[in-house]
C-alpha cells in the first residue's frame, strides 16, 4: 500500500509541476473562454486519462525491458531535460489557438476532449508520465498523473477567470524547473549509487 501511495503522490506532483506554464494549460484556458468550466474540466479529464493510459502502458514495456538502475539514470536525465524545457517555455501559437477555435463540434465536451487529446500527444506531461511510470506501478501513476494534470489545469482556469489577466508565467516556469532539477539530481544520484554499489 505504501508503494501505491508513493507512486500516486509522486506522479501527481510531477505532472502538476510539468503542466505549469505548459502549452496544454494555455489550451485549457482558451477552451474555458468558449465553454463552461465544468465542460472543460470533464473533457480534459477524459482526454488526459486516455493519453496517460497509453503512457503508463509504454512505461511498463520499457520497465520490463531495461534494468532498474539504468531506468533510474534515464529518468533522472529526463527530469533535468524537463527542467530545461520548462525554463525555455512552451507557448500556444496563434496557429494552435486557431486550430482549437476551429474544431467546433456540436458537443462542447467532445470538442474539448478532442482538442486536448491532440494537444497532449507528445507533450512534456505525456513524456513525464512515461518517465515516472518506469519507476512505479502503472495504476498509481495513471491515477496520479491524471489528477495532477486536471488539478493544474483547473487552477489555471479558475485563476484566469478570477484575475482576468495573464498569470506570471516566468515565475511559475522557474519554480517548476527548479523542482525538476532537484528530482532529476536525486534520481541521477540514486541510479549512480546503485550502479557503483
Amino acid at each position: 500500500m505504501t508503494g501505491f501511495i508513493t507512486g500516486l503522490t509522486f506522479s501527481a506532483l510531477a505532472i502538476f509541476i510539468a503542466e505549469m506554464g505548459d502549452k496544454t494549460q494555455l489550451v485549457a484556458m482558451s477552451l474555458a473562454t468558449r465553454y463552461r468550466a465544468l465542460t472543460v474540466i470533464l473533457g480534459i479529464t477524459v482526454a488526459t486519462a486516455a493519453v496517460h493510459a497509453g503512457s503508463v502502458l509504454l512505461a511498463g514495456v520499457l520497465g520490463a525491458a531495461l534494468p532498474t538502475e539504468w531506468l533510474t539514470l534515464a529518468a533522472g536525465a529526463a527530469f533535468v531535460f524537463f527542467g530545461l524545457w520548462t525554463l525555455r517555455g512552451d507557448e500556444m501559437t496563434d496557429k494552435d489557438e486557431e486550430r482549437a477555435a476551429s474544431r467546433r463540434i456540436r458537443s462542447g465536451f467532445v470538442t474539448v476532449l478532442l482538442v486536448f487529446f491532440v494537444a497532449e500527444l507528445g507533450d512534456k506531461t505525456m513524456l513525464a508520465t512515461i518517465t515516472v511510470g518506469t519507476q512505479y506501478h502503472w495504476l498509481p501513476v495513471w491515477i496520479g498523473s491524471t489528477v495532477g494534470m486536471v488539478a493544474a489545469d483547473a487552477i489555471a482556469i479558475a485563476l484566469g477567470a478570477v484575475l482576468g489577466k495573464k498569470l506570471p508565467e516566468r515565475t511559475i516556469q522557474v519554480g517548476a524547473a527548479v523542482l525538476f532539477f532537484v528530482a532529476g539530481a536525486a534520481m541521477l544520484g540514486q541510479g549512480a549509487w546503485t550502479l557503483l554499489a
